[in-house]
């Protein structure tokens, strides 16, 4: 186990009816200029926004709101709302969605107070002298941004992340019954985005990290499960309470303590997604069936670990590389059983930008920590995903 820093601030308030409670978390921070960060109607469907129209009603808040928001969020759109908020005063931000609302939200929250282009935080790495306070409405179970110190964002071909502590929401309203009514797709790329966030920090280079093993392995098993009572019934309230706080479980960095998580495979995505608008959790069940294939040729003691530990493949029938090939292969039949693609074939994508992209991602240097992969890794396992 190596050396840590723990710190996560965020007030989680969980369970059937938290969104009642926004008023008072409102009022604890002091609010007078709101502005609402969404995507669609479907916060009016559920009954959120007239919660939300409520609860500023009645403490005299300044409202104003934007639900533009689209997957793999777009900085154009971030770049209004931060004009917007400068020009309204916008004191907190409120968002009500997904990871991308909420990554729009933070993006916004680092923009208003910055005198110079929001881009600068993700481009540059420019370290921020204020941010505004954010709160969270989650409506979807996938990407733990309600709870996590990252954002990402877009901005043409680019598509990079920023880490801050001052970023973590203030609060974070988790109400299952909200996640009920998704459209299967959207249930089935949130559950791939769980796991992938629970296999990169389980793929790390520390081997005495013994509790936060069998936590992350604890937490995988629970996710299998959870998502196997999902397609028998979608409308299982106890398996969508479960996965929704999995979902931020997984992203909380409370499971990076004591090792260094990959990330490879995100920046593999990262390049897909920004190259031709995959949604996320599917691009990560592509990608990182094909990561581990490319693995367990090179590194293999991780992912045998975890097949043995969560599958029961038996280390004494199979070497280390014969484990983490089933592993990759147990992890496919599972996205396919989501109705997911496991290939870039499946979503029409050819091999002609695999070069245009490892050199874009590898361009400051390797990524990835378990095993750093370059421009030529970086293609391969590309390659592997067609």
């Amino acid at each position: 186990m190596i050396g840590f820093e723990y710190y996560n601030p965020a007030k989680i308030v969980f369970g059937e009816g938290s969104a009642n409670k926004l008023k008072d978390l409102l009022k604890k921070y002091g609010t007078k200029s709101l502005l609402l960060v969404y995507s669609g109607d479907f916060i009016k469907n559920l009954g959120i926004y007239k919660i939300i129209q409520d609860a500023v009603d009645e403490l005299g808040i300044d409202f104003s709101e934007n639900g533009n928001v689209v997957p793999n969020p777009d900085i154009e759109l971030v770049r209004e709302l931060v004009k917007e908020g400068k020009e309204k005063n916008v004191d907190f931000i409120l968002a009500v969605g997904g990871g991308s609302s909420i990554d729009t939200a933070k993006a916004t929250a680092l923009g208003i107070p910055y005198e110079g282009d929001v881009w600068d935080f993700f481009k540059d790495g420019v370290s921020p002298a204020k941010v505004l306070p954010v709160g969270v409405i989650a409506t979807t179970a996938s990407s733990g941004s309600e709870t996590s110190n990252a954002a990402i964002l877009s901005n043409g071909e680019w598509k990079l992340g920023f880490e801050d502590d001052r970023i973590i929401p203030q609060f974070a309203i988790m109400d299952p019954a909200y996640t009920v009514n998704l459209p299967w797709y959207q249930t089935a790329v949130g559950i791939a985005d769980v796991i992938s966030h629970l296999l990169e920090r389980y793929f790390s280079d520390v081997k005495n990290s013994d509790t936060t093993d069998y936590l992350i392995e604890g937490a995988i098993k629970a996710l299998l499960l959870n998502a196997g009572r999902l397609i028998k019934n979608p409308k299982d309230i106890n398996a969508r309470a479960e996965i929704q706080w999995l979902a931020s479980v997984a992203h909380n960095n409370f499971l990076d303590a004591g090792r260094n998580a990959d990330w490879g495979s995100h920046r593999i995505e990262h390049e897909l997604s920004a190259q031709y608008g995959i949604t996320h959790g599917e691009g990560m069940a592509i990608v990182t069936t094909a990561w581990i294939k490319y693995i367990s040729k090179v590194n293999p003691w991780r992912p045998a670990l975890l097949a043995t530990r969560v599958f029961n493949v038996d280390a004494y029938d199979y070497s280390k590389e014969d484990r983490a090939l089933v592993l990759a292969y147990r992890l496919e039949e599972f996205y396919k059983n989501l109705g997911l693609a496991t290939t870039l074939t499946e979503l029409n994508i050819g091999t002609d930008k695999f070069d245009v992209m490892a050199r874009r991602a590898t361009r400051n240097g390797e990524v990835g920590h378990y095993h750093p992969l370059d421009a030529n890794k970086f293609k391969a396992i590309l390659e592997l995903a067609v």
